[in-house]
């Protein structure tokens, strides 16, 4: 197997925790999905997937070429990587207050291509996104196996489908899912202090691993 079956596990885990954490992504998803309906929901969830698929090859290539030219690049990387997941984890935890007030509160109309057109440009024009691709996926890559750029094929493979099935099912609810978070900040609140919780463990573990 290309790739550490440990390091994929921890992955997945942290990518579906990441991914279930209300965020810019699923909000954005959410909104669209309860102005245009379950389709225009689908299709902004693509439009995101779609961006990050750029993110990930992106990274993939550069990063790979990266630490063939200089293999001290991949520590390096690791470890500012991991001190950028504690970063987000104690920014995460720190957050006094949601954006759900932000949310719509349904109606309008909202067709299935801007949502998708929206879904691409915002996300893949999002700096923060580059550098989180950048930082997150290195923390799971294993130099010693071999064919990195295969790992990142994996991780980015995983990656977008988690992301897909869950902003998916959150454009499809929308209605639904908007009222809950609208009812129940207490909820999210709990939710995003265990992400940062995650986020900060991750990156003082993979940073610091040898």
């Amino acid at each position: 197997m290309p790739i550490d079956p440990h390091l994929l596990a921890l992955f997945t885990l942290t990518t579906i925790v990441a991914m279930i954490t209300p965020g810019p992504d699923m909000l954005f998803v959410l909104g669209c999905g309860m102005r245009g309906g379950p389709r225009a929901g689908l299709l902004a969830t693509a439009g995101v997937a779609t961006s990050e698929a750029v993110h990930v090859t992106l990274a993939a290539v550069g990063l790979t070429a990266l630490f063939a030219a200089a293999p001290v690049a991949f520590t390096v990387v690791r470890v500012v990587g991991g001190i950028y997941l504690i970063y987000l984890g104690v920014q995460i935890i720190r957050a006094r207050k949601g954006s759900t007030a932000d949310l719509p509160d349904g109606g309008g109309t909202m067709s299935g291509r801007r949502a998708y057109l929206n879904g691409l440009a915002t996300n893949l024009l999002n700096p923060k996104m580059v550098t989180f691709t950048i930082a997150f996926l290195p923390q799971f890559i294993n130099p010693s196996l071999g064919r990195v750029w295969l790992q990142f094929v994996i991780l980015g493979v995983i990656l977008i489908v988690i992301e897909f099935l869950v902003d998916g099912s959150v454009g499809v609810l929308a209605g639904r899912i908007g009222g809950w978070l609208r009812a129940r900040r207490a909820a999210r609140r709990r939710i995003d202090v265990a992400t940062g919780g995650l986020f900060i463990g991750l990156g003082v573990r993979l940073a610091a691993e040898r």
